[in-house]
């Protein structure tokens, strides 16, 4: 038992450090909440620590085979805490300017990362439940805690009611599959799976019962044509709640995905993998068209979201170690790139204005040099231009599945992207051939603006080096 609590140590530190911090939350009379922010970060960098140092190499389960601990689980779970980390600062710089910092934010952001951890380490199709419901849960309450806000009461309403419905059919299809193979851990589904293939009724049930896992995954993911909630809540929330929304939790679903479909599915491979071609064609199409029309940067986001949900999907399409692991790369690239990006509108915004329309970049150049670069590295790198890492993300997704023969899929997936890089321009040449509507100087603390050159500076660097976070990828899923 102790070896086996061992392999939990971060999911239980975390778990007791945010119990703590909402406990510490009504002893913090600042208006900043200085006391739960710094315990928050400090929290997290705990539980980086151990994740680096206690954690097994190995691959190890606990639990009875419901929770595992392995390379891509650790890699995973410390890639969410950085980024959360990161994510923290910016939203309490945002939450500062605008007069609105609530504890709650930060310890229901803890809540969301020990969620997102269990699903990164979930073994059986009841820890990938429970941690999907812990982080969405937590989500929920983040988007309507601002109840001054209607457009974040509407926000939150779509999404509480359209996660729900998914949940419930994420639960249907898990139930189908606990009623056909009698186990819920996803070595013994997997074992299952293998067998089906000589019982059709067996096999018709589990394909059944698969249908309505990736309608979950997808809903998780944006994808089309379950991504109705992502131009609404990403415009309706708060700047911190979209930034936080659109970062580490796409991590986590990428977890979910290759838990579920890779780890114990596989053997259904030519079953999930034409409805992924499906998803991935019409996200693609549908994102990359519809972000041309938007004048609202955020919701211009939400649509570029969905159509990198399209590219990212190429990768585990091919049903290979090496498409996964380009996957991986991908959702990690792009965590990177969003976060970048909602960090120049938290930049760019101040107490009563949010700089959430494109007009709002306007002669950026002139007024912040430095700035308009950071940008326009993150803008390059989204739309897939060389050498940045967001090329070289879609280039490795793109090599595994040419390697599969979906060439036509490829063909598709370019078409796209050089449509796609249409908005991703527009916003370049608002800042950098524009007149400005106003020369106002940029106020924001020393710490944004450290952080957020930092963030646009390691798009560029990582654009020289992919090969090291590759490797990490590749190993991880070896």
């Amino acid at each position: 038992m102790l070896s086996q609590i061992q392999l939990v140590i971060p999911e239980l530190v975390l778990l007791i450090l945010a119990s703590i911090a909402l406990v510490l939350d009504t002893y913090s009379t600042s208006k900043e909440k200085l006391l739960t922010f710094r315990f928050v970060q400090i929290s997290l960098l705990t539980v980086i620590c151990l994740m680096l140092f206690l954690t097994p190499d190995v691959e190890s389960h606990a639990f009875n085979n419901h929770f595992i601990t392995d390379p891509m689980s650790v890699i995973l779970k410390t890639v969410i805490c950085i980024i959360s980390l990161v994510v923290f600062f910016y939203s309490h710089e945002y939450l500062k300017e605008h007069e609105n910092v609530r504890g709650e934010y930060f310890v229901l952001g803890l809540f969301a990362v020990l969620g997102m951890m269990i699903m990164s380490s979930a073994a059986s199709l009841l820890t990938v439940y429970l941690g999907l419901e812990l982080l969405s849960l937590s989500l929920y309450a983040m988007i309507a805690m601002h109840k001054e806000s209607l457009s974040a009461s509407e926000a939150a309403m779509k999404y509480f009611v359209l996660g729900a419905l998914a949940s419930g059919l994420l639960l249907y299809g898990i139930s189908m599959l606990y009623g056909v193979t009698g186990v819920l851990d996803l070595q013994g589904i997997s074992s299952a799976a293998a067998n089906s293939s000589v019982d059709s009724n067996m096999n018709q049930m589990m394909v059944f019962g698969l249908v309505f896992i990736v309608v979950g995954i997808a809903f998780k993911l944006g994808a089309v044509p379950f991504h109705m909630w992502v131009p609404d809540i990403y415009e309706g929330s708060p700047t911190a709640v979209t930034l936080f929304i659109s970062t580490a939790p796409k991590i986590a679903a990428f977890a979910m995905t290759i838990r579920l479909l890779s780890d114990g599915l596989q053997d259904l491979l030519t079953d999930w993998q034409g409805m992924l071609v499906i998803l991935s064609i019409l996200s693609m199409a549908a994102g990359n068209v519809i972000a041309i029309s938007q004048t609202n940067i955020k919701r211009m986001l939400a649509y570029s979201t969905i159509a990198h949900v399209g590219f990212f999907l190429l990768g585990v399409i091919s049903g290979t170690a090496g498409g996964y692991a380009g996957s991986m790369f991908y959702i990690i690239v792009y965590a990177l790139m969003s976060m970048g990006s909602f960090g120049m509108i938290i930049l760019l915004g101040k107490k009563g204005f949010e700089a959430d329309q494109l007009d709002d970049f306007k002669g950026l150049a002139k007024r912040s040099p430095w700035y308009a670069f950071i940008m326009l590295i993150l803008m390059f790198s989204m739309a897939g231009i060389p050498p940045l890492i967001g090329f070289w993300a879609k280039w490795f997704v793109i090599k595994e599945v040419v390697a599969m023969g979906y060439v036509w899929l490829v063909a598709v997936a370019v078409v796209f992207s050089v449509i796609g890089a249409f908005y991703y321009l527009r916003i370049v040449k608002l800042m950098y051939f524009d007149e400005p509507e106003k020369m106002s100087a940029i106020k924001a603390s020393r710490g944004i603006r450290l952080v957020l050159s930092m963030n646009g500076l390691a798009v560029l660097l990582l654009g020289f080096i992919p090969g090291a976070l590759m490797a990490l990828c590749i190993s991880a899923l070896s």
